[in-house]
């Protein structure tokens, strides 16, 4: 699955066209290499998200074209939430 889609269909980032901007910039990687928008997603993929002033990893655990808002939490587990100190 496509890295943009997964994460608007796991609601970590809520619009579509948001995740494949954030991806271009190179602010996520996965498995520890810089991704694009089309980079494939994989179960067991370990996803790095750099947000404004947090940094959210995720290790993805299921990869399915739709699903409901109360079971997209299903397709992925938090690893590591950090936050930046101003």
């Amino acid at each position: 699955m496509r890295l943009d889609k997964y994460l608007k269909v796991s609601r970590i980032i809520k619009r579509r066209t948001v995740a494949k901007e954030i991806a271009d910039k190179g602010r996520i990687t996965i498995n520890d290499k810089v991704a694009k928008s089309s980079s494939e997603v994989s179960i067991g993929d370990v996803l790095v998200i750099a947000f404004g002033n947090k940094t959210l990893t995720v290790k993805v655990s299921a990869l399915v074209e739709t699903t409901k808002k109360e079971l997209a939490a299903d397709m992925y587990t938090v690893v590591a939430e950090t936050f930046k100190e101003n």
